[in-house]
């Protein structure tokens, strides 16, 4: 027996003197990754990092492939908790988009060496962990920014300190304590990725100032992104969105009319890429809603059914009422005293521009369509209320000149042409994925060169051969 096959059956011992069977073999104790007080979860995490930057990349790749392929077939489970605990969202849905994150992730080999050669000899330019990053992750994906993140950071060879959101806290602990068993499987050091078993604020707070985590990277609203900016450390931030689509006489619409439903409907319209508002063209608007009725759709009709679903879904202030976010259309029907004997996805409604349904992000399946002159009004529609949040936009148009127009003026990180939002996340349409989509900071959509320091290392007259 050589060193290598004796090294994988102590490993085996381990685990199995680490798992637990009633608890679907899930590590417990100090090596699962969940600790009861926010210092225990970075020293940990710290800990384990002083172990982990010392492995090859070969040995990096190993253990994100080995996470990665461990977790599929847990993404039902995944799914089926996320939306069992937070009450938001579809579970069908939910497989879709943890399967995305598996498939198209990027792993080490998003991680590429430069070099500069010359008469003064050699300059490589590496890519090295930032250290312990903290991390904070949303409810409208919780397991899949989870995933997402762990395969991203430890391909950069970062451990992680999660602060999962409170609405989705048990399915997070859950998932930290799998990966964890995954990662010790694969040869990764204990507690790679970890976590405190519950969520507040005052613990949030403890992780951004912690002076071992080394950089942060947030996942939600505004206001987190700006405290975490406001921490003074290294910050990449991924905030909200409201994204517009516009849709111009050009278009195909019939095959607009299906994108978008597919979009917006899509997990009840939490993902914060989702179309958030239709600017429609006059000249096809009506067209496109009789496009979408031939959907699952709901319809709003009248005024007086108007006023009963804001009743509903705004509070006094006229801000968004929490418990009706990811909630099935049906549900906040019901809810409003709308009568409907189906079970649609999506609610569509033709508001003005300045109605609270197209000005907020809802994260509701319900669709305001705003009717709009022509495409140069509906452009700036788009402008204005995706609020400069630079996260999505989308827009249906056969006219090359206007869908490079509109990029370029709304400026968002992600502007998907002639398809649904999901696109640009490479659901259906080219590229990685990732939900970390950091419009806020710049970074765009998040990959393992995103969570690592960039060095210089320089040898004067050596090495040039030319």
């Amino acid at each position: 027996m050589d060193q290598k096959e004796l090294e994988n059956i102590v490993k085996k011992i381990i685990c199995t003197v680490l798992s637990d069977e009633s608890s679907n073999n899930i590590i417990i104790g100090n090596s699962n990754g969940v600790f009861s007080s926010m210092n225990e979860a970075v020293e940990a995490a710290h800990k384990a990092q002083q172990i982990y930057r010392e492995y090859s990349l070969e040995q990096r790749k190993k253990i994100v492939e080995g996470i990665r392929l461990g977790l599929r077939p847990y993404v039902e489970e995944c799914a089926k908790r996320a939306v069992e605990e937070s009450k938001m969202g579809r579970y069908e849905d939910k497989i879709q988009k943890n399967t995305l994150v598996l498939d198209k992730t990027p792993g080490v080999e998003d991680l590429c060496t430069g070099a500069f050669t010359g008469d003064n000899g050699l300059t490589l330019v590496e890519l090295s962990p930032f250290g312990v990053i903290g991390s904070i992750t949303p409810v409208a994906n919780p397991t899949e920014t989870v995933i997402c993140n762990t395969l991203g950071m430890l391909a950069g060879g970062n451990t992680v300190v999660f602060c999962p959101h409170p609405s989705t806290i048990n399915t997070s602990v859950w998932l930290i304590k799998l990966i964890n068993q995954l990662g010790i499987e694969a040869g990764a050091p204990l507690n790679i990725i970890t976590t405190v078993d519950r969520a507040t604020l005052a613990l949030l707070d403890e992780m951004m100032i912690h002076p071992k985590i080394n950089i942060l990277c947030i996942t939600g609203g505004t206001p987190i992104v700006r405290k975490g900016l406001a921490s003074g450390k290294k910050t990449i931030g991924a905030g909200s969105g409201n994204p517009p689509v516009i849709v111009d006489e050009t278009a195909d619409i019939e095959q607009a009319a299906k994108d978008i439903f597919n979009g917006a409907s899509f997990d009840n319209n939490m993902p914060c890429i989702a179309e958030k508002v239709v600017l429609v063209v006059e000249a096809v608007a009506d067209y496109l809603m009789f496009c979408l009725e031939k959907e699952n759709v709901f319809k709003v009709t009248n005024l007086e059914d108007l006023k009963k679903l804001e009743k509903t879904v705004l509070t006094e202030k006229g801000t968004i009422h929490k418990d009706f976010v990811g909630k099935n259309a049906l549900h906040i029907l019901q809810k409003s005293g709308i009568a409907c004997n189906y079970d649609p996805r999506l609610i569509i409604v033709e508001t003005s521009k300045d109605h609270l349904f197209a000005v907020e992000e809802l994260m509701m399946p319900i669709l305001p369509i705003v009717y709009c002159k022509d495409f140069r009004e509906a452009l700036e529609n788009a402008i204005i209320l995706e609020n400069d949040f630079k996260h999505s936009a989308m827009m249906h148009s056969k006219n090359v000149d206007r869908l490079t127009e509109a990029a370029r003026k709304i400026q968002t990180t992600i502007f998907v042409k002639n398809a649904s939002s999901y696109a640009g996340i490479g659901l259906g349409g080219e590229g990685y994925t990732s939900f970390t989509i950091a419009g806020p900071t710049g970074e765009g959509l998040t990959s393992p060169k995103n969570f690592v320091r960039t060095r210089r290392c320089v040898l004067k007259n050596g090495f040039y051969i030319r």
